[in-house]
């Protein structure tokens, strides 16, 4: 991955996140990774997600944008162990490129990503229009607002989980009105905490990466659940897909806005939309994951 400029008094979080995202070839196709740990025994999703997309994505000419993916977890991964990217050239047509990635473990599959790339062209052009947010700069850091709803241990490693990234709530997160049922939605403002360099693929596999990170918190919200960091919910994605409709960078602020339509059968639906700060809609991500009460 390209070098980047951190910004004053930052750690070199967005420095280690994306060496852990530089995958090596091992074969035309083949591609490998390392792991590490997240806030629960298992690999984080994001990070499978877009390691996944950069092993599809290095099998792709330049010139041709990433615009949509579709990804499947389907077993917990090992952050003891690395992850073996096999990528499958489904086709190469003259507007769009297709690769199917499987992510191994283990001897078995982990997790599994169709992408779709395509060169730029004009067309029509509408969005919805952005929703109303609070300036993301007089929004409290997850340094400041995390420890004053979270035991000290746990806010820690939340933040040096998420220490690559500058994320802000713009309301209160659901583990800081744990039994009490609000409106199922949610807002975050994000970026890296550093400048990247000019590279389109680069801010895509980023956003993708953040995009794992809160989505189901509006699922949270919902039932006044504080979610995996206070250990009222068992939950884990099962899919996630993302639609890019306009150029963005992730070290620039992003609005996250997030909703559930539903919850049922032990899992919940959340969907988003993520703006540029100047109101271009840029990404749109639907994912539903498992959400269950332990018994």
């Amino acid at each position: 991955m390209p070098d980047t400029h951190q910004a004053p008094g930052t750690p070199d979080a967005l420095d280690d996140l994306l060496d852990l995202l530089d995958l090596e070839r091992i074969e035309r196709d083949i591609f490998r990774g390392e792991s590490r740990s997240a806030l629960v025994p298992r690999v984080f999703g994001g990070q499978v997600a877009a390691q996944a997309l950069v092993a599809a994505g290095r099998t792709v000419p330049a010139d041709r944008l990433a615009h949509s993916l579709h990804a499947y977890f389907l077993r917990p991964g090992d952050a003891g162990a690395p992850i073996v990217y096999n990528v499958d050239r489904i086709r190469d047509g003259r507007s769009f490129t297709t690769r199917r990635v499987v992510a191994v473990q283990h001897g078995q599959p982990i997790f599994h990503l169709s992408a779709s790339f395509q060169t730029y062209e004009e067309g029509l052009d509408h969005q919805a229009d952005m929703p109303a947010a609070p300036d993301p700069e007089s929004l409290p850091t997850a340094a400041e607002m995390l420890p004053r709803h979270l035991p000290r241990e746990v806010a820690d490693r939340l933040i040096e989980a998420r220490a690559a990234v500058d994320l802000r709530y713009a309301d209160v997160p659901p583990w800081g009105s744990v039994g009490q049922p609000r409106e199922p939605r949610s807002q975050v403002w994000f970026r890296t905490h550093g400048k990247l360099a000019d590279d389109p693929l680069l801010h895509v596999v980023l956003a993708t990466y953040v995009s794992d990170m809160t989505l189901l918190d509006s699922v949270l919200l919902a039932h006044g659940r504080g979610g995996w960091a206070v250990g009222d919910v068992v939950g884990a994605s099962l899919d996630h897909a993302m639609w890019f409709h306009r150029p963005f960078r992730a070290d620039e602020w992003l609005l996250y806005d997030q909703e559930s339509p539903t919850a049922a059968g032990g899992r919940g639906l959340g969907q988003a939309r993520i703006y540029t700060q100047d109101g271009r809609l840029a990404i749109s991500v639907i994912q539903e994951g498992v959400v269950r009460v332990p018994r």
